[in-house]
């Protein structure tokens, strides 16, 4: 499996780190130095002996994991190809969203008409269009960025944009965790430009606090959406009275 290969790659990295020797892992494991030669050569590593080797210098499964991941390019926007792949079939379009969502594999299971030998069929064309990776231990790293956006003007935002428009605004937000406020007016250009800034730094805000509340139970989150807009716009009844332009 080409993860495990460069899994066991990093923890050879991180043993030159250390300056820890083939001999010394050797002697921990109670084998030979030449049989540890084999074992990184051949990457023949049971899972067992991979984390007592990385417990040998100090680090969890899931420390290599990271410092493995943190040395990889993450995807800001997906390609035209990927995100119609996800369009084809609903199911593939929401694992995509949870997971992008960090919402944990058990919860998704237990929440959505998704089983667990569909789950793995999904993660493993999620896989493939490179949306994720799947690694050993059956665990899987997110390919995509903090910063991840859907593609400007693309299926993906056209969808939600099309559900925005037919069942997001279609509420009263009369609830106390909702918010709905419409405001008019006349602005000059630069107080247009410095209120698109202020609608860019809350949706920053609301990007970071989505990912610090990922950390959070499922019970414990709400799936939420917000709309921040602003564009010179007339209504249309006030559009219609306006004299003719000469």
């Amino acid at each position: 499996m080409p993860q495990l290969s460069r899994l066991i790659d990093e923890l050879k990295s991180e043993l030159r780190r250390q300056r820890v020797t083939y001999a010394d892992v050797a002697t921990h494991l109670a084998l030979s130095e030449s049989s540890i030669k084999k074992m990184f050569a051949r990457r023949s590593f049971t899972a067992q002996r991979l984390e007592h080797v990385c417990n040998f210098v100090g680090l969890e499964l899931s420390d290599l994991i990271d410092l493995m991941n943190a040395e990889q390019p993450f995807l800001t926007e997906l390609s035209a190809g990927q995100e119609d792949a996800l369009l084809e079939e609903p199911k593939l379009l929401l694992l995509a969203y949870l997971l992008i969502n960090r919402w944990p594999l058990p919860e998704i299971v237990k929440e959505y008409l998704i089983e667990p030998s569909e789950l793995d069929r999904l993660l493993i064309r999620l896989h493939r269009i490179r949306i994720i990776e799947l690694l050993p231990l059956n665990r899987f790293k997110l390919l995509t960025a903090r910063h991840f956006t859907w593609r400007k003007n693309g299926p993906v935002q056209q969808l939600f944009e099309n559900l925005i428009q037919r069942e997001f605004l279609a509420s009263t937000f009369s609830e106390s965790t909702e918010r709905l406020r419409f405001v008019g007016g006349t602005l000059s250009r630069s107080s247009i430009a410095h209120l698109r800034q202020s609608i860019d730094k809350l949706a920053r805000e609301f990007d970071d606090l989505s990912r610090q509340d990922a950390a959070l139970p499922i019970a414990e989150r709400n799936s939420c959406g917000a709309v921040f807009a602003i564009r010179p716009w007339e209504f249309s009844v006030f559009k219609e009275l306006r004299r003719p332009s000469k």
